[in-house]
C-alpha cells in the first residue's frame, strides 16, 4: 500500500494530540488535583475511589456505544465526522474543567465523565484508519511511530505545564490558580495540533444508500449481531480481546493512578510528579520506537508477551520499595513497556480486522479497552478504600491482571488470525453492500 507520507503523518498526529489529555489531565496534574484539593475534605481512600469511579462512568459510556458508533461510521462513510465531533467536545470539556475548584466534586466529575467520553471516542475512531492507510508488513511500524509520535506530543505539552506551574510556585500561587491553566494548554494544545489530522488525512470509506425502511442504528445492530454470531470466524481476535481486556485493566490502573500513587505513597509534589511522568514519556516514545521497528520482523504478539513480562516486573519491584531512587527506575520500565504493549495490541487488532470492518472491530477493541478501564481502576480504588488508603495494597492487585492476562496470550494464533482477517475481507465487503 502507498499511502502517501503526509496523510501518514497526519494520522500520526492525532496520536500527538491528543496526548497532552492523558499525561496532563489524566496522569499527572488533575488526578492528583482531584484528590487532594476538589475532594479534599474526603479521606484519601474515599476521593480516590470517588476518582476512579467517574473514569468507570465516562468508560461504561464508551464501552455501550464504541461499536455502535463504528458500525454507523463504516457504513455512512463517516469516521472522519465522528472523530471531528468528538474532538471538538473533548476540547471544550477540557478546558471547562478550569472553572472546577476546591470541593466542586459534582462538577468536576460531570465536566470530566464528558471530556473522558469525547476523548475515548475519538481514540476509537482514530485507531479505525490504520488498516486503511497501512499494509500488514508496515501496520505495527505505523501504529508504533504514531504512539511515538503520541509521547513526543504528550512531552511537549507536559513539559509546557511544568514550565508555568514552577513559574507559579515561585510566585506562591497555590494549586487552585496553576492547575486550570494547565487544562486550558492542554486544550489549546489538542485543538491545534489536531489540525493535520484533518486537512491531510482521507475518507476512503464510501457511504453506501440506505434501503428503504432502514436507518443506520438499525443496520449497525444488525452488523454487530452477525460479526457475534460470527464470531468463530475471528477465534484468535476475540480470544486476544479477552486477554487484552485483562492486562489492559493494569494498564489503565497505572496511567490513571500513577500521579496518586506518587503523591499519596512515595509523598511526591506536584512539580515532581510532572517531572516523573515527563520522563515516563521519553522513555514510552522509545520503547514504542524501538519495539515498533521488532514487531513487524517478529510479530505484535511476541511484542506484547515481552512487555508484559516488564510490566509484572515493575509491579513487584514498586510493591516492595520505599526508595525514590528505585521508584525512578520502576517508572522507566514502565515507560519501555507502556508505549510499546498499547501500539503492538492496536496493530494486532488491525491485522486480526477485514478493512471492511475496520471501524467496527475497533469499536470491540473500544469495548475491550474501555471495560478494562472500568475493571482495573475500581479494584484498585475499592481496595484503596477499604484499607483505608493502602495503596500498596491495591497496587499488588494490578499485579494480577498482567499475569493473567499473559497466560491468556498463550491461546492466541497470530498466523491464524491474519489468515481469517484475509479470507473473510471480500464477504465483509460484499456483506457491507447488502446489509
Amino acid at each position: 500500500m502507498n499511502t502517501p507520507k503526509k496523510e501518514i503523518f497526519g494520522w500520526a498526529m492525532y496520536d500527538f494530540a491528543n496526548s497532552g489529555f492523558t499525561t496532563v489531565v489524566l496522569t499527572a496534574v488533575f488526578a492528583s488535583y482531584f484528590v487532594a484539593v476538589v475532594a479534599g475534605d474526603l479521606p484519601s481512600g474515599e476521593a480516590t475511589f470517588y476518582w476512579t469511579l467517574i473514569i468507570a462512568i465516562a468508560n461504561g459510556i464508551v464501552l455501550l456505544t464504541a461499536p455502535v458508533i463504528g458500525a454507523i461510521a463504516d457504513f455512512s462513510g463517516a469516521k472522519k465526522r465522528f472523530l471531528l465531533i468528538s474532538t471538538i467536545g473533548c476540547v471544550i470539556f477540557t478546558a471547562g474543567l478550569s472553572l472546577v475548584g476546591p470541593s466542586d466534586v459534582f462538577l468536576a466529575a460531570i465536566l470530566l465523565i464528558l471530556a473522558c467520553t469525547m476523548f475515548y471516542s475519538g481514540e476509537n475512531i482514530i485507531g479505525a484508519f490504520l488498516p486503511e492507510i497501512s499494509s500488514a508488513e508496515n501496520m505495527g511500524k505505523i501504529s508504533a511511530f504514531g504512539w511515538s509520535l503520541g509521547y513526543v506530543g504528550g512531552l511537549i505539552i507536559l513539559g509546557i505545564s511544568l514550565a508555568y506551574v514552577d513559574v507559579a510556585q515561585q510566585r506562591g500561587e497555590p494549586s487552585t490558580e496553576f492547575v486550570p491553566i494547565t487544562m486550558i494548554i492542554v486544550a489549546i494544545g489538542f485543538a491545534l495540533a489536531s489540525l493535520p489530522t484533518f486537512f491531510w488525512l482521507k475518507e476512503r470509506a464510501i457511504k453506501q444508500a440506505l434501503p428503504k425502511g432502514r436507518h443506520f442504528f438499525s443496520i449497525s445492530f444488525h452488523r454487530l449481531n452477525h460479526t457475534i454470531q460470527h464470531a468463530y470466524q475471528y477465534t484468535d481476535l476475540f480470544r486476544f480481546l479477552v486477554s487484552l481486556c485483562i492486562f489492559y485493566s493494569g494498564i489503565n490502573t497505572v496511567i490513571i493512578l500513577a500521579s496518586i500513587y506518587a503523591q499519596e505513597a512515595m509523598g511526591f509534589e506536584t512539580r515532581d510528579t510532572i517531572l516523573l511522568i515527563l520522563v515516563v514519556n521519553i522513555t514510552a516514545a522509545i520503547g514504542a520506537a524501538v519495539f515498533g521497528y521488532l514487531q513487524d520482523r517478529i510479530g505484535a504478539l511476541h511484542i506484547i508477551k515481552f512487555t508484559l513480562l516488564i510490566w509484572i516486573s515493575a509491579m513487584f519491584i514498586a510493591y516492595y520499595t520505599d526508595d525514590r531512587t528505585t521508584f525512578w527506575v520502576v517508572a522507566n520500565l514502565i515507560g519501555l513497556a507502556l508505549g510499546s504493549s498499547q501500539s503492538a495490541s492496536r496493530a494486532l487488532v488491525g491485522l486480526f480486522s477485514p478493512p471492511a470492518k475496520s471501524a467496527e472491530f475497533f469499536g470491540l477493541w473500544g469495548l475491550a479497552t474501555k471495560a478494562s478501564a472500568i475493571i482495573g481502576p475500581i479494584v484498585y480504588g475499592f481496595i484503596a478504600h477499604i484499607s483505608d488508603g493502602n495503596h500498596r495494597q491495591a497496587l499488588l492487585s494490578t499485579c494480577i491482571f498482567f499475569i493473567l492476562g499473559f497466560i491468556l496470550l498463550f491461546s492466541v494464533d497470530q498466523a491464524r488470525g491474519q489468515k481469517a482477517a484475509t479470507e473473510n475481507a471480500s464477504d465483509e465487503s460484499l456483506r457491507n453492500k447488502n446489509p
